[in-house]
């Protein structure tokens, strides 16, 4: 199979029919016929059914049509960005996937205002700690922000130890909730699993067959049933439930001087293992100057949440 072939093809499907199609490529019609059919005997299916009035694709056609446009779309790309890179310097790259995180962001944001650089590429991507490490293994990401507890450290390292990469901690933080700034909870010290009973639950969707071991919220036993649930997609949307309902969720309770909702709070979840905040890396990379700076930016980002929210947790006990 050849890129020449595939190209055959999609151009087969828009023109409606070969004739047209050399006609558009400049080439003749037996050519590409025979070049078309030497790749149906190759996967054995039939990309489409020939007529007078021109082509219609067959189901096994529009499949893999789908994907030799993918494919096609892909070297385009590539010869683009090869293209570039001979013209000029290379651009600095950097990406980063992690876990709902607002610090995360804010170092982000704080490298992008740094950064000298003339032409840069640089991403963000919020997602569950199962893609978290996914993207990292394979590459779209280059550093990785996830977290482990005393429930879940075994399995995530055995994950992480078969993909040959390794958790660096940043910071170790009691658990906690997440609640409107007047909920019934707010203004205790901390609270207990069973203070919890009766309140609604918000999660953040977790794909078909993801492990609990890898959901985003710090484990607890009434939370493997609870009695309301909601689930929400991204961020912003939890934090506005949690502004304005009597809902909880758990994690790692930090909050963002700049980002977070002044509406939401946390308190801490009293007899609970700490949560340990860390980035994951290939075992045999070398971090570049972007990555080291992305890294620097974060740790100064978590110590300021942590003296954050602990100010603000000591300020709603006091205010109580």
């Amino acid at each position: 199979m050849t890129f020449q072939q595939l190209n055959y093809v999609v151009e087969i499907s828009k023109c409606g029919s070969i004739n047209k199609a050399a006609h558009k490529l400049f080439l003749s019609q037996s050519g590409i016929s025979t070049a078309v059919r030497e790749l149906e005997q190759e996967l054995g299916i039939q990309f489409f059914l020939r007529s007078n009035r021109g082509v219609e694709f067959t189901p096994e056609g529009k499949e893999f049509l789908s994907y030799a446009v993918s494919l096609l779309e892909q070297k385009h790309l590539i010869e683009s960005l090869y293209g570039e890179s001979r013209r000029a310097s290379a651009p600095a790259r950097f990406s980063v996937s992690t876990q709902r995180y607002p610090f995360t962001e804010e170092a982000f944001l704080q490298m992008l205002q740094e950064t000298e650089e003339s032409r840069f590429r640089f991403s963000i991507r919020e997602t569950g700690m199962d893609a978290v490490i996914d993207d990292v293994y394979d590459h779209r990401a280059d550093i990785g922000l996830i977290f482990l507890t005393d429930l879940t450290e075994k399995i995530i390292r055995r994950l992480l130890d078969s993909r040959e990469l390794d958790f660096h901690e940043i910071a170790a933080v009691p658990p906690c909730i997440y609640v409107r700034r007047d909920h019934p909870l707010v203004g205790r010290a901390s609270v207990r699993e069973e203070d919890l009973a009766g309140f609604p639950y918000v999660s953040f969707e977790h794909g078909q067959g993801v492990a609990s071991d890898f959901f985003e919220e710090y484990p607890l036993v009434l939370l493997k049933r609870p009695d309301k649930s909601i689930s929400v997609s991204d961020r912003t949307t939890i934090m506005d439930v949690l502004a304005r309902t009597d809902a909880f969720t758990t994690g790692s309770g930090l909050l963002s001087r700049q980002l977070s909702d002044p509406n939401v709070v946390t308190v801490p979840l009293d007899g609970k293992s700490d949560i340990r905040l860390g980035w994951i890396y290939p075992r045999s990379g070398k971090l570049t100057p972007q990555e080291e700076r992305f890294l620097s930016l974060l740790k100064h980002a978590v110590e300021d949440s942590i003296a954050y929210t602990q100010a603000l947790q000591r300020a709603l006990c006091m205010g109580s």
